[in-house]
């Protein structure tokens, strides 16, 4: 099914429509403006465009770093609105999550037991299809190396397993020991899988260690966005992929106020019935000022990627993000 195409801006080349359903933006190598996708279909494989500079955007703009949080009393809850970093329109991006580390560990040590249930009831169960597609996005075959980062419970971690089977190798990361221990309970019985705590901004991996990374609702997480999409880009080997799957702010404007002021009263509602409804808070907070899919796809360039692209899927409120670690270092 073709991808519906979204007005241009005024003096830009029309979008080159692709076999595979993305939108090419004419030029740059990327996949573009990501129109609704079946969700159920697999990215193709794609090829490698000739590398051309890239036309500098409102999307493209460089991103004020957030300042640090305040310590001290009050510094325990999660605030009301991440801090403003750039204008984008209407809309305020910011480059990084600001709540601390140390905080964000200890509220997903505390929703470990019921991280997965949550994700299932919130999805209505369309978590699984979406991790489907993250893993291929990858384009991991059987024998490869693949790293997970913020892999949580491991879900994602265990579908990239399988498909790169016993004779590959599969490590997943997250900060929160918690949801590592849970994880390593949860999945003990796959040799090619193993779990580690760690920091997705200083990953235990050496450079070009792995065929393919992916970071599956974790990036809004990190204190740099840009700086954890470079890190994922460090230990992936030249040719290989980075796949994001995150929330997203869906288009039109009116219908991603719709949805976000829905997730906004939803997330803490359905937490409450599990005694998690401070914790469910962040969430919808932590979607404030994330960049939108396009801004999210000049963060990936940014970081050193090509060949980006994203298909947006669930309305629009969910992206999968895909890019590629270049042959020769720029």
């Amino acid at each position: 099914m073709t991808a519906p195409t979204r007005p241009r801006e005024p003096g830009s080349a029309p979008p080159v429509a692709a076999e595979d359903g993305f939108e090419r933006a004419p030029g740059d190598g990327s996949i573009g403006a990501g129109g609704s996708v079946d969700p159920d279909g697999a990215p193709a494989a794609q090829p490698k465009p000739a590398e051309v500079p890239l036309a500098q955007s409102e999307a493209d703009a460089p991103v004020v770093q957030p300042a640090d949080v305040a310590s001290g009393p009050g510094a325990g809850a999660v605030p009301d609105a991440p801090p403003p970093t750039r204008k984008s329109g209407r809309r305020t991006v910011r480059a990084g999550n600001p709540v601390p580390e140390e905080r964000v560990a200890a509220m997903f040590d505390e929703i470990a037991p019921v991280y997965d249930r949550m994700n299932t009831l919130m999805t209505l169960g369309s978590d699984r299809r979406w991790r489907r597609l993250a893993v291929d996005a990858t384009g991991a075959r059987a024998g490869d190396s693949v790293i997970d980062v913020a892999c949580g419970t491991g879900k994602l971690s265990v579908a990239l397993a399988e498909r790169v089977g016993p004779f590959g190798r599969v490590l997943g990361v997250d900060l929160s020991p918690a949801m590592v221990a849970y994880a390593r309970h949860a999945h003990p019985d796959l040799v090619q899988l193993h779990f580690e705590a760690g920091n997705a901004l200083d990953l235990p991996a050496e450079d070009g260690e792995f065929d393919a990374a992916t970071i599956a609702f974790g990036l809004r997480n990190l204190a740099d966005f840009e700086a954890g999409l470079r890190e994922l880009r460090r230990v992936v080997r030249p040719g290989g992929r980075v796949v994001c799957l995150e929330l997203s702010m869906p288009r039109p404007r009116a219908w991603g106020r719709v949805f976000h002021a829905t997730f906004r009263r939803s997330a803490p509602l359905l937490g409450s019935l599990f005694g998690r409804r401070h914790a469910y808070s962040y969430l919808p907070q932590s979607l404030t000022g994330f960049p939108e899919a396009d801004q999210l796809a000049a963060t990936m360039r940014r970081a050193g990627l090509v060949e980006v692209g994203f298909r947006r899927i669930a309305l629009g409120t969910v992206a999968v993000h895909r890019g590629r670690v270049p042959d020769h270092p720029a």
